[in-house]
């Protein structure tokens, strides 16, 4: 207690001298630069009173954290970037067409001068989720990374294209109960299994049949859909095929014209 009360008063007094010199600096500044100059010192008094306050806490397993407000607020930062940041969260089966619809958008969007990025699900386990398998847990916690992630980039300001198959909706819902209300837009890709394995892009389908991956969403694990999603995306009714790429973005943009995020 005695060196944390040593420690306060050092930071006060140095708090008060820095304060002092830049008080002096400012009253031999003209004009504007002595306003901005104040300005300048209002904030690093404010910082010093919070630094001396500061108190923490635990969250998690993670103790004396404490949370940091930014002096820029996300208003600010959507009014430089002109758009409204949001995620775009697409789920659906392997070979559903969710990351090609998800980078047709991010390029759709910087031709139109907007800040957009794709946050991948394969992409994404090659560093921030490599230490993860495909078990129920390892599953729940991979999309409780990139909902931590997509919502910070939302946070940002910047349109976040999310493409993880996220097969359990209640991870899907618990990401959503992170942001605020019309941050998470739901794409679901509802393309059915037989047209995926049709698809197969990858050949997952044909060694998941054969036994040689297990644990494979729609053939040996569950995907629950989504009940009620902000934007659905589906074959065509006869043949069973997709529509172009570029015709499923327009559905995205037009979406979010609509609602005012661009």
């Amino acid at each position: 207690a005695r060196h944390r009360a040593v420690v306060m008063s050092l930071l006060r007094r140095a708090a008060i001298r820095a304060v002092g010199a830049a008080r002096a600096a400012a009253g031999a500044l003209p004009g504007f630069a002595a306003q901005q100059q104040q300005q300048g010192v209002a904030a690093a008094a404010t910082s010093a009173a919070r630094l001396v306050k500061t108190t923490a806490y635990d969250v998690g397993s993670s103790t004396n954290i404490k949370w940091h407000e930014s002096h820029v607020t996300r208003d600010v930062r959507e009014k430089l970037l002109g758009q409204k940041g949001c995620v775009l969260w697409f789920t659906g089966l392997s070979g559903s067409g969710k990351s090609t619809l998800a980078y047709t958008v991010e390029h759709a969007l910087a031709e139109r001068g907007k800040l957009a990025y794709v946050l991948d699900g394969d992409n994404i386990r090659h560093g921030l989720c490599k230490n993860l398998g495909f078990t129920a847990e390892d599953r729940e916690e991979n999309i409780r990374r990139i909902g931590e992630v997509s919502t910070l980039y939302a946070d940002t300001g910047v349109i976040t294209l999310v493409s993880f198959i996220s097969p359990y909706r209640g991870d899907r819902d618990a990401v959503r109960a992170l942001m605020p209300e019309g941050d998470f837009i739901e794409v679901y890709m509802r393309i059915p299994l037989s047209v995926c394995e049709e698809r197969d892009p990858k050949g997952l389908y044909k060694a998941a049949r054969a036994g040689k991956i297990k644990g494979f969403t729609g053939i040996d694990d569950p995907y629950e859909e989504p009940l009620k999603p902000e934007i659905q995306i589906q074959v065509a009714e006869e043949g069973g095929d997709l529509a172009p790429p570029a015709e499923m973005a327009q559905t995205v943009i037009e979406y979010l014209e609509k609602n005012n995020y661009l």
